[in-house]
């Protein structure tokens, strides 16, 4: 496990600064090169490790969607309608915080773009997240506890996209800025990805669950690209959507711990996520 994320850091970090140089990183040049780590990483090792058969199993898995309605609109919906709501309540609070656009067509090109980019985005990151480390650190952890290992280190490996994040004021330091966006809202959302991957076993469902994601925070990023908000208040989106995850996951986990595991399985043993694949 720990040659996989060394690995996939080492191709995204190393990639954003080939093309881009020492210093903060546009987020075209950030969301070009970033996701092809996670994949890259994943696709190299399940072929040193499995050979061909572990990655014809890759493929299989990439086929696999076998999950109801409600695990689909959770995937879909979580994401967009938590970073909605807080939208609205931004606007609310901190008018010219979102100024929007100033076109119809401005804003449709933008969320043509975030729908373009969340798709690239979650294709490819969870390629690896979930389809590589998801499930060697699931065989050893609860569901809270691979949602935050995982939620951390994806945190961290955002850092280059992140790392010219600053208030224009000067009010809030840039590193509780930028740490803000990191750790605030990314730890709980993959605990609730964990959960549905979980339940589902579906890799697709988890590329779904992440594209929406990606997507809503590329529109907002844009929405408040001129916006007049500085201070505390840049920290309140990532802070609300942290706190909106923490809250669902928190539900989430209290429903799960009250019901009976599931027939045949055992959380965390390697029954429970046959994958395919060994640990590291």
């Amino acid at each position: 496990m720990p040659a996989y994320y060394l690995l996939t850091f080492a191709i995204s970090w190393g990639g954003i600064a080939a093309i881009q140089g020492v210093g903060p990183v546009p987020m075209a040049v950030a969301v070009t090169a970033g996701p092809l780590g996670p994949a890259a990483a994943c696709v190299l090792l399940t072929w040193l490790l499995h050979g061909k058969a572990g990655l014809r199993q890759l493929g299989i898995r990439l086929r696999t969607w076998p999950a109801g309605a409600r695990w689909y609109a959770v995937a879909l919906l979580a994401g967009p309608v938590v970073m909605a709501a807080t939208a609205a309540a931004v606007t609310w609070a901190f008018p010219g915080f979102y100024p929007g656009f100033a076109t119809p067509g401005e804003l449709a090109f933008i969320v043509l773009a975030g729908v373009v980019v969340g798709i690239a985005v979650g294709s490819l990151e969870e390629l690896g997240w979930t389809g590589f480390a998801l499930p060697q650190l699931r065989r050893r952890y609860g569901v809270l506890a691979t949602g935050l290992i995982m939620g951390m280190l994806w945190g961290a490996w955002h850092y280059p996209m992140f790392a010219g994040s600053a208030d224009p004021s000067g009010a809030v330091p840039a590193a509780l800025v930028v740490a803000v966006y990191l750790f605030a809202w990314l730890p709980p959302y993959r605990v609730l990805m964990v959960w549905v991957y979980d339940h589902t076993r579906s890799l697709p469902l988890a590329m779904m669950m992440h594209a929406p994601l990606s997507a809503a925070a590329f529109v907002l990023s844009f929405m408040a690209a001129s916006g007049t908000g500085s201070g505390l208040a840049l920290l309140v989106p990532p802070l609300a959507w942290g706190a909106a995850f923490w809250a669902i996951a928190a539900v989430v986990l209290l429903v799960r711990a009250a019901r009976p595991p599931r027939k045949g399985t055992l959380a965390g043993t390697p029954q429970a996520m046959p994958d395919g694949n060994s640990p590291m």
